[in-house]
């Protein structure tokens, strides 16, 4: 007995031997490679869904062109919004999160590490599996929100939409239980919850917010599945059926998933400024509450996008006031960041630019977004492109201004060197002028009566409407020229920009501690956090002028967790979390074609995988069952 289970302990560790190559990043569990992973994919679906983008302002141009038939618009338009809000901003959000929460909390990686692998497999062949439709017949063309009973019919293709959002979550729930493990459990000696980065409570709040919110999308997203492959009624009005409760399903997860889209902003934005201030950020505890809040309400103000829909005036009434009410966390940020720069010695590099321009672009996005409280109000834009000008403000001028300045924040934290400043401010502005320029105009369009989700933009609009979508298809180029700046900034930099040090930016965060880049381990010796703001407090001392002050080095006492730092306890590659998320694809495209014979293959291709994961040990040496070895060789 105990020569076969040794057998088939060895036959499942097929771990790669080398830590360089393709094979060590395919198997790779450490934190920091699978945060690099999410990165760069994420860049992929940037350039995917840009191209997409493109394709819709050349069609919407002028009036009446025809670049672009109407079935192919459609397949773009919902493609785009599909690759932008669950392909690139959330996984741009998952990079952060990856890299960077163990570092920030002092922690060696993340709770569940092999789990880790195979949430960023997950997201992978999820992204692979929704865009391999273009070549089967069509990809889904019902719309990102895929209301029904429309999406039902098989000429929507949306069953590729149903399944493969389903693998997509999957993803980010085991990323949200892990992130929550890590945070709860893992903490450096003295990190109490008040003294934690913003940007750990930003990404606690949205791992919660995923939690809660991902299971009602799948709930919904199993019964479209099942209208559209299997002939089911739940969202058929004719056989009793209701098309208002996918409504209601779509947004209970949609509006959280607006502020699981812009909280890690937040987080960042709220390292990015303090710093590039010398200053501490201000109302810590309010700005903790505040995220905390944000993400509570935002699952009581859904309804507001189903104004139009048949819910009744008492309905309409509460959900408005919510709607309202979520503005007052959100005011008690923005005033914070301000508070935070006001006298504060600020240094205006790239990061701190793309920080003050999220807080700006998100403020328009937020008060457009208030004026959707009021019922008439709302009623006039529903589906107009007013409400796309709304959301793009929200999650391009938030979210992805807010991100791009992580990137820049943190990149020397990751390469050891500083990306090239003149060409970051360029950047900056060709990307502020180029998102005005496109969205901007989309407002006033929207007021005046064009209808989103148009393959062809009607004459009768005028030419004024005409004008303002010209502007708009003139500011992707403005765009395109700014991601390539970027894009040229990053390789040119990661090749051969100047060394950062370990502390470029004085920065006052424990993950700024450890070596740039950080070793396998993140840290040599544990912190033992003492304060809020630990780095910077270990540096400076302030005068009686409240002036900071440097203090002597090794003043503070930090703690071996391992007893003995030169055996410091990793987990090993593996190469079953990718093994076993592969079979998703046969499963997924079973689900779709109701082929039984795939979705066996996929079953148990699946099961194959999670036995082989599951007998490997987390390490090579790991003794599982030390009693149980015992006893067998006694």
């Amino acid at each position: 007995m105990a020569t076969t289970t040794a057998a088939g302990t060895d036959t499942a560790r097929i771990r790669p031997s080398k830590s360089t190559g393709f094979l060590s990043w395919v198997a790779t569990t450490d934190h920091k490679r699978i945060g690099i992973l999410y990165f760069w994919t994420v860049l992929v679906f940037f350039f995917i869904g840009g191209v997409e983008s493109s394709l819709i302002r050349a069609q919407l141009a002028q009036a009446e062109l025809s670049v672009l038939t109407a079935e192919i618009y459609n397949q773009m338009f919902t493609m785009h919004g599909i690759t932008m809000v669950f392909l690139v901003v959330m996984p741009f959000a998952a990079a952060f999160f990856n890299y960077l929460l163990p570092l920030m909390i002092g922690a060696r990686d993340v709770a569940f590490p092999r789990l880790n692998a195979f949430s960023y497999w997950f997201y992978l062949f999820g992204g692979i599996f929704l865009y391999s439709s273009f070549f089967l017949g069509g990809a889904p063309n019902g719309s990102w929100v895929g209301y029904a009973p429309l999406s039902t019919n098989a000429v929507s293709n949306m069953a590729f939409y149903a399944v493969g959002l389903q693998i997509l979550g999957v993803s980010s729930l085991a990323s949200a239980v892990n992130f929550i493990v890590t945070i709860v459990n893992m903490r450096a000696p003295g990190m109490t919850f008040m003294r934690m980065p913003m940007f750990v409570w930003m990404t606690l709040t949205t791992s919660f917010l995923l939690l809660f919110a991902v299971p009602i999308i799948a709930v919904a997203l199993f019964m479209l599945q099942f209208d559209a492959v299997f002939s089911a009624q739940f969202f058929q009005p004719a056989t009793g059926g209701d098309p208002v409760l996918y409504q209601h399903l779509f947004w209970l997860f949609g509006h959280p998933e607006v502020y699981i889209m812009i909280l890690p902003a937040m987080g960042i934005v709220s390292e990015v400024m303090p710093t590039f201030s010398r200053k501490p950020l201000f109302g810590y505890a309010a700005m903790a509450f505040a995220g905390a809040a944000i993400g509570f309400i935002g699952f009581g103000v859904w309804a507001h996008h189903m104004f139009t829909s048949a819910i009744g005036p008492v309905p309409r009434a509460a959900f408005s006031v919510a709607t309202m009410f979520i503005a007052v966390p959100t005011g008690i940020k923005i005033f914070n960041w301000v508070f935070t720069m006001w006298g504060g010695r600020i240094r205006f590099t790239t990061a701190m630019l793309f920080s003050v321009g999220f807080v700006s672009m998100f403020t328009i996005g937020g008060l457009s977004g208030v004026m959707h409280a009021i019922v008439p109000h709302n009623a006039q834009q529903h589906d107009t492109y007013f409400v796309v000008a709304h959301f793009h403000y929200v999650l391009f001028g938030g979210a992805l201004f807010g991100l791009i300045s992580g990137v820049y924040y943190w990149f020397p934290k990751v390469t050891g060197r500083l990306m090239n400043e003149k060409l970051g401010k360029v950047h900056f502005w060709t990307w502020l002028f180029g998102f005005n320029l496109t969205f901007g105009p989309m407002h006033m369009s929207g007021l005046l009566g064009q209808p989103r989700r148009t393959a062809v933009l009607p004459d009768e609009l005028g030419p004024t409407v005409e004008l303002y979508n010209l502007l708009s298809s003139l500011g992707v180029i403005v765009l395109i020229v700014s991601a390539s700046i970027f894009l040229f900034n990053l390789i040119r930099s990661i090749r051969r920009g100047e060394a950062s040090g370990d502390d470029p930016w004085d920065a006052r965060t424990i993950e700024w501690m450890t070596a740039t880049p950080p070793k396998h381990h993140n840290f040599d010796v544990i912190p033992v956090v003492t304060s809020r703001d630990e780095f910077w407090h270990r540096k400076y001392a302030e005068s009686e002028q409240g002036i900071p002050v440097a203090v002597p080095v090794g003043a503070s006492v930090d703690h071996d967790a391992d007893g003995d730092a030169g055996h410091i306890h990793m987990p090993d590659p593996s190469l079953w979390p990718a093994i076993h998320t592969l079979g998703v694809l046969p499963l997924g495209y079973g689900l779709v074609y109701a082929n039984w014979l795939l979705i066996g293959i996929g079953a148990v291709w699946m099961v194959t995988g999670m036995f082989g994961w599951i007998i490997e040990p987390l390490a090579e040496g790991d003794d599982d069952e030390p009693a149980l070895a015992g006893s067998a060789a006694h």
